[in-house]
């Protein structure tokens, strides 16, 4: 079964335990591992070591899919699909070693708030980071590390700091509650720390420096190119299913006094129209560019920095402008939308929680502009 196939077949069963997910903070273990056995923690795994290797577009409406049903449980699908790219960068037997089981599920986070200090090929790792996702149900967990050489902070060419994502067993985690927020909240995105854990220096991955030992166009992508569409495909699951909740309501609801239901009026027709309108044009804006994007990589060789910008600018307009329609809908539900039994208020929350990832801030249009207009800009994280 396809990835999309596998994520249609279990949305509706998805759906039906939004509002559990959210109370729980996290997605659900048994869900979790249903999602695991569909194959959707695991959709960039390459065919070497039992993966699916699944094109970037498919990749994308999966996600969305689920997003649809529940966008903290499209979140969470989203990061360790994305995490589990770097098993097309590890050596063979590292790979096979953390992506042999099925069932396993990654994640982690790629900032480098650790520090892993190298000696006689080990790494032993320790520090703490925020916003690691989906990290209850995850077999290996990754932390971004500025790497400490012969005492001293390793420092590439150009100066920069030297940093590499490590892998380290669940087990020798810990996770620490700080997850109350406003949106996203079934994501379980707790802190990790991790305390002098020792791992060997090729279980560690960098995705500015290092290549891909795999072949194949979705490892042609670039890395953060993907991480960003999966962001914004959360962002357009989460605005349909947002836009899905305000029809149903607009068929019933007529306000105080009025004889016309709210699908009635004039003024619903039209915002519905526009947010329709405007959703589909973000989407169609990442699907086309993603189009290019896969061409090119199945021609061989780097995508230009160009097309990169173009993914990037994608995923940033897709993002913000799916958190534009959650807030019509939000908007056109009026005081029904308050009550937390209104699935369009998570909608709206979950929207703008996305928009703060890094990935598509407003900031990365600054960074996309630079490389429209021909100017000179580092695009290692493009």
């Amino acid at each position: 079964m396809s990835a999309l196939a596998a994520a249609q077949q279990l949305a509706p069963a998805i759906a039906a335990r939004a509002e559990e997910i959210e109370a729980a903070r996290r997605l659900p273990a048994d869900l979790a591992q249903q999602m695991a056995a569909a194959g959707l923690f695991r959709m960039i795994v390459p065919h070497a070591y039992g993966g699916p290797q699944t094109p970037a577009a498919e990749l994308i409406a999966a996600i969305e899919t689920v997003a649809r049903a529940d966008a903290s449980a499209g979140w969470c699908m989203m990061i360790a699909a994305t995490t589990a790219l770097n098993a097309a960068y590890l050596p063979a037997d590292e790979a096979r070693a953390i992506y042999a089981d099925p069932m396993g599920i990654t994640g982690g986070v790629f900032a480098p708030l650790g520090k892993a200090t190298l000696e006689n090929g080990q790494l032993t790792v320790k520090g703490r980071w925020a916003w690691a996702s989906g990290s209850q149900n995850c077999a290996w967990l990754l932390g971004g590390c500025l790497i400490i050489e012969n005492g001293a902070m390793r420092t590439l060419p150009n100066g920069a700091p030297d940093h590499r994502m490590v892998f380290v067993p669940a087990d020798q985690v810990e996770l620490i509650d700080t997850w109350h927020v406003a949106g996203l909240k079934g994501t379980g995105s707790l802190d990790m720390a991790i305390h002098d854990a020792v791992a060997p220096y090729s279980r560690s991955v960098s995705l500015i420096t290092d290549k891909p030992r795999v072949e194949g166009a979705l490892y042609a992508f670039p890395a953060f190119g993907l991480l960003a569409l999966g962001i914004a495909a959360v962002a357009l699951g989460n605005a349909r299913g947002a836009l899905d909740a305000v029809v149903e309501l607009a068929g019933a609801k007529r306000a105080q006094g009025a004889k016309r239901t709210l699908a009635e009026r004039g003024h619903t027709q039209m915002e519905v129209a526009k947010a329709e309108a405007d959703l589909s044009a973000a989407r169609a804006f990442l699907y086309d560019e993603v189009g290019v994007a896969w061409r090119l990589a199945e021609q061989g060789g780097e995508i230009p920095v160009a097309q990169r910008a173009r993914l990037r600018l994608a995923a940033t307009h897709a993002a913000r402008a799916s958190a534009d329609v959650a807030r019509a809908a939000y908007d056109l539900a009026g005081g029904s939308a308050v009550y937390l039994s209104n699935a369009i208020q998570r909608r709206f929350r979950d929207a703008h929680v996305a928009t703060q990832h890094i990935m598509v801030q407003t900031s990365t249009y600054e960074l996309t502009g630079r490389a429209l207009l021909g100017l000179e800009m580092d695009a290692s994280t493009l």
